[in-house]
């Protein structure tokens, strides 16, 4: 499908990734960004782009944003913490937004979806993990939401005429993120240099994929696979340890901190420990990322600490 002269709907467009693709696909389509404000906030969509607050667990909002004349919905829209604190309305309120955006769908005659999945849905898997890799045991409640949303997905796409990539996120990361392990250092070592506290022993290792090179991907995978149903790992071919993230972000500020560890192998209940995706199959369809995971974490520090200094002074 080509992206361009459609009209675009991106759920959770407020947020890290949808903000980016928003602006990205405002370029050469007409976009709309749907969110609740829950997370994101409103100044991270684009002036180039229509904006509705919407909550996609109303089916009242989403028939406001999904019309007639929608051609691709790009559905970002969830809870995207691993470690949420409520987890029945995770996975309750994960699946409703995707039922209701695809009985939506249907309704109108779009027939385009690409969703946002995670590497999660792996669990604890052999590394590099490709996409055909059996069977799926995710470890978290984040991981076991995402899964459901594919088996929806795949379907509605099987056997109610709905195209649909699905894309397998590693760690994003990039400018106006927040509650992730980047900025999570960099706000530590502004209020207290000295010091950082890491979650688990710092050996998690895991891909890491800035959030411009992830937009590249998800629009190259949607112009180029041609299945009913496309499944595709998005992330690079590198990993990063979490003590090397907290190097790298003590070096971009210029200090040398103690590290403290909680302890233990992971960071949180459901956290997998490494994580490395196979993108072979991303490759083969023309893709490939042109940074490290080393360099993603690097750019993206750069870009938090100028945001993060100026909300600090």
């Amino acid at each position: 499908m080509k992206l361009t002269d459609k009209r675009v709907l991106v759920t959770g467009g407020a947020g890290l990734v949808g903000s980016h693709l928003a602006a990205h696909l405002a370029e050469d389509n007409d976009v709309l960004v749907a969110d609740d404000l829950s997370k994101g906030t409103r100044d991270q969509v684009p002036d180039t782009v229509e904006f509705e607050k919407a909550d996609m667990c109303d089916p009242e909002d989403v028939a406001s944003v999904i019309t007639e004349d929608t051609d691709i919905v790009f559905h970002f829209a969830a809870y995207t913490d691993t470690n949420f604190d409520d987890d029945r309305k995770l996975f309750e309120e994960n699946g409703a937004m995707t039922y209701n955006v695809l009985e939506r769908m249907e309704e109108v005659g779009c027939d385009k979806l690409a969703f946002t999945s995670s590497s999660t849905v792996y669990g604890e898997a052999p590394m590099p993990t490709p996409e055909d890799f059996a069977p799926l045991e995710p470890i978290s409640i984040y991981g076991s939401s995402k899964l459901a949303d594919e088996a929806i997905i795949s379907t509605y796409a099987h056997s109610y005429g709905v195209q649909a990539w699905v894309y397998r996120f590693a760690n994003i990361v990039g400018p106006n993120q927040r509650g992730n392990v980047v900025p999570d250092f960099i706000e530590k070592l502004l209020e207290n240099p000295d010091e950082l506290t890491i979650l688990g022993n710092g050996l998690q290792e895991k891909s890491y994929l800035h959030v411009e090179e992830c937009i590249d991907a998800m629009c190259h995978v949607v112009e180029h696979a041609e299945k009913d149903y496309n499944v595709y790992n998005l992330g690079t071919r590198t990993t990063t340890s979490v003590n090397t993230i907290a190097d790298i972000v003590a070096d971009e500020m210029g200090l040398d901190p103690e590290y403290e560890y909680t302890g233990g192998d992971r960071g949180w209940t459901g956290d997998v420990p490494k994580m490395r995706l196979s993108i072979e199959k991303l490759s083969a369809l023309g893709w490939e990322p042109s940074q490290s995971s080393d360099e993603a974490v690097r750019e993206a520090t750069r870009q938090l600490l100028t945001e993060l200094r100026a909300e600090y002074e």
